[in-house]
């Protein structure tokens, strides 16, 4: 009866986060400007003048609408769906699917997201779109963020071809094991924790950071990818459901829907360290108005069975007034210099010489054993690699391709020196 009881919420977490949670709601509130659309306001009652997600020193006026949208270093007219085999679906989102390619000459394989315009059009996500590909574009330089190599788009569609990275989530992960011991919980912190140093390097603050959205490469190695390979009924009963869902990572600035800085970020990485030590969210609860109400007056308790460093690390990153909080001063450097992470020599790990604790064992690009059968059982669709006849380009069609300008993009040549 005890095991039992002890199995029966785990179940219940685990049922409910494969539904799919808010993406929606955290990724549109990750675009500044998108924050300070009336639409959007009314919905989200969102208001951050003083610390938007792109965090300048100097902040600049807000872009022209065209400038917003034609953000891309330089266009790629000549990438097309029909340079790519299209195998295997691996994953589904609200706007799209992410599938495993092959490009034809390269004979390389990436992991290609391709997201239907009208969609996002839809849902007046389009500048969102752009920027989160912007950020993209500065995650090539880190080890452990997902890499876009370039992107393109038809007429309704718009494509991501990005690293293809197939050692599974390590939600996948924490599902199979329930928990990690710590010097595997630290390895995957300090990977995270630098990928997220590396962020707010650039002024970017990440804020959506849980399980689905870190994966694990063939090595082993952690990768932090801004597109989680979320599940179809993210939507679900046809309503404003994009609010569903249990936030369980949301720091209490956040719920308190007061204004944010990078702090959130270190929340949300003590949310997570929290979960590969004990199986579950720190404040869960299945009932979702009682884990906001945990997350914002609920003291912090800690089981015995963790070091006393591992304590005091959590007890630091998830301490509620943000101003307090570890990382509140020194960002990144109060986290790396953190007794928890003595152990870790932060060359050797930036430059991956630290063997992973755990090899996902994949024997080469086709093996999806880390894949939920869901996607990979899925029949690719015909239309993904080809595009519409030009002859049946309808207006709402042209809308779209008006509203993408400058999406395409290709690296500059001095980046394949």
């Amino acid at each position: 009866m005890k095991e039992e009881a002890i199995k029966s919420p785990l179940k219940a977490f685990m049922k409910q986060r494969r539904m799919g949670l808010n993406d929606f709601i955290q990724k549109i509130a990750n675009n500044s400007y998108a924050c300070k659309h009336t639409e959007v306001q009314s919905i989200l009652k969102i208001s951050q003048p003083q610390e938007p997600e792109l965090m300048n020193a100097n902040p600049s006026p807000p872009p022209s609408p065209s400038q917003q949208i034609n953000l891309g270093p330089s266009s790629n007219p000549h990438a097309k769906p029909s340079d790519f085999h299209f195998l295997k679906v691996i994953g589904k989102g609200s706007f799209g699917k992410v599938l495993l390619a092959r490009h034809k000459a390269e004979e390389a394989f990436y992991a290609v997201k391709v997201l239907q315009k009208k969609a996002i059009l839809k849902k007046k996500e389009e500048k969102h779109i752009m920027s989160e590909r912007n950020v993209l574009l500065k995650n090539v330089k880190h080890p452990f963020l997902v890499g876009l190599h370039f992107s393109f788009q038809t007429a309704d569609k718009l494509y991501f071809v990005l690293d293809y990275i197939n050692g599974g989530e390590l939600f996948y992960h924490l599902q199979r094991e329930r928990c990690f011991l710590e010097p595997r919980a630290r390895f995957y912190a300090a990977e995270i924790a630098s990928a997220l140093g590396y962020l707010h390097s650039l002024n970017i603050v990440y804020r959506d950071l849980k399980p689905e959205n870190i994966l694990l490469d063939s090595q082993g190695h952690i990768v932090l990818t801004d597109f989680g390979l979320c599940k179809e009924n993210i939507e679900h009963n046809g309503t404003t459901s994009t609010f569903c869902g249990t936030p369980e990572y949301l720091a209490p600035e956040v719920l308190h829907k007061q204004p944010y800085d990078r702090t959130v970020d270190w929340w949300c990485l003590g949310a997570v360290l929290y979960e590969m030590l004990y199986g579950l969210p720190p404040f869960y609860s299945r009932n979702t108005a009682e884990m906001y109400d945990n997350i914002l007056n609920k003291p912090l308790q800690l089981k015995p069975n963790i070091t006393n460093s591992a304590r005091h690390l959590l007890e630091g990153l998830l301490q509620k007034d943000r101003t307090k909080r570890l990382g509140a001063k020194d960002d990144f450097m109060e986290i790396k210099n953190h007794v928890f992470f003595s152990l870790i020599n932060w060359d050797d790990l930036i430059n991956k010489k630290i063997t992973p604790p755990f090899n996902p064992n994949v024997s080469g690009p086709s093996d999806l054993r880390h894949f939920d059968p869901e996607f990979t059982e899925e029949p690719v669709p015909s239309s993904i690699g080809r595009s519409p006849d030009s002859i049946l380009i309808t207006a709402s069609v042209k809308e779209a391709a008006e509203a993408f300008l400058g999406f395409s993009y290709a690296p500059p040549m001095d980046s394949f020196l």
